[in-house]
This record gives C-alpha cells, sequence and structure tokens, in this order.
C-alpha cells in the first residue's frame, strides 16, 4: 500500500532507539490517541539532516501540547543512531535528542511512503502528518540539500485540529486565532469581504 493524502498511512514496525535504549514501535501505537509526525531523512552523520532533528528536538514540547509525537525515520542501522546520538552537537551530532529515531534497514516503510531514492537506497525528506484516526492529512517532500520548518510542521498541526474539531477549512497562510473558512458559499463570501476591508 503506499502513502495518499485522505487514507489510511501505511502501518509498519520498526525498532528505534528511544532515550538511549531500543524498542519496537508501529504506527498503528498512535492510533485512536495521537496525532503523528513522520520525519524521514538521507543518513546519521550528515550535514541538513542533524539541524533538522534538532530543531524538531528543541521544539518537541510544542508538538507535545498538540497531542503528537514526532518519529524520525533513515535507513541507517540501530546501531549508527545510537553513535550518532552520543556525538555532541558542535561536532555535527544529535546528542539530547527527545523522540525516537527509527531505523528501517529493509527500506520497507521508505518504500510504502514513496521516499526511497533508489539511485543511492536513501530515504528522501519526507514529512507525512497522521490523525488520530490513522488517516493521512499532509505530505511533503524535499530534495535533499532542502531542510523542513518546525514553524509550519506546527501550523499544519494546528490547521488539522481546527478543521478536525470544527468542521471549517484553513485559508491560505492561516494561523491559529485567525479567521477560518465555514465550507459553503457564503461562508467563502463572508471570508472574502472580511479581507477586503483589512
Amino acid at each position: 500500500m503506499n502513502a495518499q493524502v485522505g487514507k489510511l498511512a501505511p502501518d509498519f514496525r520498526l525498532m528505534g532507539l528511544v532515550g538511549g535504549t531500543f524498542k519496537e514501535i508501529r504506527l498503528s501505537d498512535f492510533k485512536g490517541k495521537k496525532k503523528v509526525v513522520l520525519l524521514f531523512y538521507p543518513a546519521d552523520f550528515t550535514f541538513v539532516c542533524p539541524t533538522e532533528i534538532l530543531a524538531f528536538s528543541d521544539a518537541i514540547e510544542e508538538f507535545w501540547k498538540r497531542d503528537a509525537v514526532v518519529l524520525r525515520i533513515s535507513v541507517d542501522s540501530l546501531y549508527s543512531h545510537h553513535a550518532w546520538t552520543r556525538l555532541n552537537r558542535k561536532q555535527g551530532g544529535v546528542m539530547g535528542v527527545t523522540y525516537p529515531l527509527l531505523s528501517d534497514p529493509k527500506r520497507e516503510a521508505a518504500t510504502s511512503y514513496g521516499v526511497l531514492a533508489e539511485e543511492s537506497g536513501q530515504a528522501m525528506r519526507g514529512l507525512f502528518i497522521v490523525n488520530t484516526k490513522g488517516i493521512l492529512k499532509h505530505i511533503t517532500i524535499n530534495h535533499n540539500d532542502l531542510g523542513r520548518s518546525v514553524d509550519e510542521t506546527l501550523r499544519l498541526l494546528d490547521a488539522i485540529t481546527t478543521t478536525e474539531t470544527s468542521g471549517v477549512v484553513c485559508p491560505a497562510n492561516w494561523r491559529p486565532g485567525q479567521k477560518a473558512i465555514e465550507p459553503t458559499q457564503e461562508g467563502i463570501e463572508s471570508y472574502a469581504a472580511e479581507g477586503t476591508e483589512r
């Protein structure tokens, strides 16, 4: 099964490094409990990857406030993850990372999420957001030289919560506290009219 927005996210069962110990994690473990941010990345001991891993780690409490967990996945071994988390940040390491780093050595998760780069055998920089029902709500895949935005990911989590709890839709550049749109002709007209008055 390939990952598609609006469909159930492909389940996986992977071993991960969690707080210094190895543990099995399944995506379905979070169904009915938490939203999940899945972040595929190319490789440990690289260049853009530690900046992303640490940026999301440093903001982890913002994800927890939104009832979301963050999971990082690469095709590297658990032992590579372990060595990288023992390397100081100033040396390009990810010491102190606050969420699981999962290992996908058979490349099954990377394949089912459509992020496996066949030439290198590594995962591309894919970001997937899964709601509490297990439905895939968002997909972006960056070229590997482009890092992802913590702020945009948090904004998307807020938008998902807003649309799913209020039955509205979120317009371009929407932020929490701003007006959303009732999904009717009257709703868009009201929103558009307010926009012209600004």
